[in-house]
């Protein structure tokens, strides 16, 4: 698609819509995501939506409905308007919150995590309602401000508003695609499990000549803490830790089998020199299939230019862990801070801070809403759908499972290359476009299930 097949309307309405610095983990930022929360609810308004915007303890949750008729199928359509923080901004090429279109790419923060995929579907409704007066669905608009720090408050939000969520499905486009023009279905994702850990030795930091030798360092004990998570095979080396994990189907083997090398595409998207991980699993398998242990901040003692010899008084590690189908978040924090214990020191004190967690995802791909979602994907791209799983964590699609009964339909539209949570984040116009097409054939095929 060229840029120029794009309504320049469109195009307008995406740069506004990212041009909020709608970052959430951020209290600065906080007017800033609520503006953003009202910009959707004045664009859903004048869609003719019935649109209410709730309050929550963090940020708000905007949701939006047409006008439901009996022997419709409801479909819920989930996304979120909170972006990551920007961080290091120095190595962006263009100012985060300005957007800018260079090459038919859009880059911005949020470009497609997830405001571009967000605003795509919206747009979907948008023409239909203008071309043909209605949706072909009842559906239900649900954008939260809150899923890059884990949606906290939008759990308690379902349970307490349930029976007026109540749907057949969810529909999210919030994940990727395998590549440019491959229609990609996403039918598991990773859960995810997250602590920070404190270590602290002496009352002050100490003059390195003087007592180093008698006192433990804090610096040391969490790079060896860090350095222990793995065996020399990749694996993560927590007891306990792989105890619930399953293989995969025959299937799901012979469907990966036919992708592109994931080996070369993850070189390639990552400019690493080599490739590491788990031994006996490719890079797909890594990525998606298997339990991970990430280290994401190390910190403590002197960071500044030159030499300061000193033991610092404290230390900081910062642990993810993205799980697969089966394996309980809360267990799988129970073990690793009993492995972290067990390997602490006595010369320290430790302190584990349980971050936010939520458990895998895995849906039927061959369910009659999976294949309807393959067909509007077919229909979209002119190309055979891939399923795959995908390495990142939704938690809140299996807080839709637990508490709405219903499975989500992952459609992505990013690509390998986009950079979410990284600088230079972008999406490219042809699938912005192309996401406005997939929700006018979403709607359509999910009608036609309902329509069985």
């Amino acid at each position: 698609m060229k840029t120029e097949e794009l309504d320049p309307k469109d195009l307008e309405t995406f740069l506004e819509f990212l041009s909020f610095p709608s970052v959430s983990t951020d209290g600065e930022f906080e007017k800033d995501v609520d503006a953003c929360a009202d910009w959707l609810v004045n664009r859903l308004q004048a869609m003719g939506l019935e649109v209410e915007k709730h309050a929550t303890r963090g940020h708000p949750i905007v949701v939006a409905r047409n006008p439901h008729k009996k022997g419709r199928p409801t479909v819920m359509l989930y996304g979120h308007y909170d972006v990551q923080p920007v961080d290091p901004l120095e190595l962006w090429k263009t100012p985060p919150f300005e957007p800018s279109v260079i090459d038919g790419v859009v880059y911005a923060r949020g470009a497609t995590d997830n405001k571009g995929q967000l605003l795509a579907h919206l747009l979907g409704i948008e023409k239909t309602l203008a071309e043909e007066g209605e949706l072909p669905v009842n559906a239900i608009l649900l954008f939260e401000g809150e899923e890059e720090i884990g949606s906290p408050n939008l759990d308690p939000f379902l349970a307490a508003h349930a029976s007026e969520l109540a749907c057949d499905v969810v529909a999210v486009s919030d994940t990727g695609m395998v590549g440019r023009g491959i229609p990609t279905f996403t039918y598991g994702l990773r859960g995810i499990a997250c602590l920070e850990v404190s270590v602290s030795g002496p009352k002050v930091d100490l003059h390195s000549g003087i007592y180093g030798g008698a006192v433990a360092n804090p610096a040391t004990v969490v790079a060896e803490l860090a350095a222990g998570l793995h065996d020399a095979g990749g694996r993560v080396a927590v007891d306990g830790f792989y105890d619930a994990v399953q293989d995969l189907a025959g299937w799901e083997r012979e469907q990966w089998a036919g992708l592109p090398d994931g080996d070369a595409a993850t070189l390639k998207e990552t400019g690493v020199p080599a490739l590491f991980g788990e031994e006996g699993c490719n890079s797909y398998e890594r990525r998606w299939a298997r339990p991970t242990a990430e280290l994401n901040g190390i910190g403590g003692g002197y960071q500044g230019e030159g030499s300061k010899t000193v033991i610092p008084r404290e230390a900081m590690l910062k642990l993810s862990f993205r799980l697969v189908p089966d394996q309980d978040p809360e267990s799988i924090l129970e073990l690793v801070s009993r492995h972290l214990k067990k390997y602490c020191p006595e010369g320290v004190r430790m302190v584990i801070a349980p971050g936010h967690h939520g458990k895998a995802y895995l849906t039927d791909p061959f369910s009659a809403y999976g294949k309807a979602a393959q067909q509007a994907l077919r229909e979209t791209f002119s190309a055979e759908p891939v399923m795959i799983r995908e390495g990142g964590s939704i938690p809140i699609v299996q807080s839709f499972k637990d508490t709405l009964g219903v499975d989500t339909l992952l459609l992505g539209l990013g690509l390998p290359d986009c950079m979410a949570h990284a600088p230079n984040e972008n999406f490219p116009l042809e699938n912005f476009e192309a996401g406005m097409r997939l929700n006018r054939h979403l709607f359509r095929a999910l009608a036609g299930v309902g329509a069985e």
